[in-house]
């Protein structure tokens, strides 16, 4: 199986799973806490872990929420501090990863979180955590070689943080483990790193290398057929092989930065009580955002369109807008819950989100107005 080495060590490949133990023992980890979720505990795939640790765990947390908290993450903190653990094992989608990443920054350098904020330069605050193995079980996030991660603040606020500590020491990416993935959190998932492969190309930073693997990435989901073929067919173990390598590719070309589709998808995922899905906003919001940035960059629209599969001349919001009906995946925000009165807030916090600044072409408050109305 390929072990590549991008911003940190992945292995990548059916089985991978396998190489947990082996991989614990060589950061010297002992004593490791495994984050997850009461999803992924329900299915079996926390005992596959277990299974595959190669030693006796120091604690256990299955109760990650969606969109993860500040107060949860200094609760687990707590709790990994008190059972000495010395690693940590990441198991689940983002929430998990992102819970994990916030649990070892706490748990190693204390509060408050606030102070490692990307968007107040944090990130210099930031020191190396504790061993944390990050094994996705879905095909989205990339957060398990992400120099990211994301919390729902006590101010209300969804934050981004960023530093090169946060990257997991290791990943261990098992197609196998996405094989029960229900067909519209496979939809979901996928169209999250869709979206992560065209944002970092748009961003206007300068990484060719990023920038190439952000192609290749939409070539494996969409021009391949990939996406559909995992959504229609869970267990098409082609399929999902390359979705997560599409993911995980999508996540090594964000290294390069993000734009206003994040920026409002945090912004409407604050919203704790509705419960958003992260890539579900992603999916509605990208066709509205693709149609503002036209023109912005026109060259990259151009390679796009070529990775993608699409015609020469073909609007790249419209086809995506197919690609989510295709999925299943709904076309307005109204759908999924969002009222009309969440939008000012959205708006707000929008413009106030890290991934604001990365757009291909600078947006303004009426601008985000606009594209809200459009989304719902």
């Amino acid at each position: 199986m390929p072990v590549m080495n991008f911003l940190t060590t992945c292995i990548f490949d059916h089985g991978a799973v396998g190489k947990l133990g082996k991989t614990l023992t060589g950061f010297g980890v002992s004593r490791p806490m495994v984050i997850t979720d009461p999803g992924i505990k329900a299915v079996g795939l926390l005992d596959t872990i277990l299974e595959n640790l190669g030693m006796e765990p120091a604690a256990v947390f299955a109760e990650t929420v969606a969109n993860p908290t500040e107060d949860q993450a200094i609760a687990v903190a707590e709790q990994y501090n008190a059972a000495k653990a010395d690693g940590l094992v990441a198991l689940g989608g983002g929430s998990a990863m992102d819970l994990t990443k916030a649990v070892g920054l706490l748990a190693s350098q204390g509060g408050p979180l606030e102070k490692y904020a990307a968007i107040t330069g944090g990130a210099k605050h930031i020191g190396k955590l504790p061993p944390l193995i990050a094994i996705p079980t879905t095909a989205g996030t990339g957060s398990e070689v992400s120099v990211g991660m994301i919390t729902t603040m006590n101010n209300g606020r969804k934050e981004t943080f960023a530093s090169p500590h946060l990257i997991p020491a290791a990943a261990i990416c098992d197609p196998d483990l996405t094989l029960g993935l229900p067909p519209f959190l496979t939809a979901a998932t996928g169209m999250d790193a869709v979206t992560h492969c065209i944002e970092a190309v748009l961003t206007p930073a300068i990484n060719p290398p990023a920038e190439g693997v952000g192609y290749d990435g939409l070539n494996r989901a969409i021009k391949t057929g990939a996406l559909k073929r995992a959504v229609t067919d869970g267990s098409d173990k082609d399929a999902r092989w390359n979705m997560m390598m599409a993911s995980y590719e999508g996540a090594l070309a964000f290294t390069k930065g993000l734009g206003s589709v994040h920026a409002l998808s945090h912004a409407a995922g604050r919203l704790k009580e509705k419960k958003l899905h992260h890539g579900t906003l992603n999916a509605i919001f990208l066709p509205h955002l693709l149609r503002f940035n036209e023109g912005a960059a026109p060259e990259k629209y151009e390679r796009l369109r070529f990775a993608m599969g699409l015609a020469s001349n073909a609007d790249l919001g419209d086809a995506i807008a197919r690609l989510n009906e295709d999925l299943g995946i709904p076309s307005t925000l109204s759908a999924i819950g969002v009222e009309t009165s969440d939008g000012p807030g959205i708006v707000e916090f929008a413009l106030n989100d890290l991934a604001h600044r990365g757009n291909a072409r600078p947006a303004e408050q009426g601008d985000y107005e606009r594209i809200f109305e459009q989304a719902m």
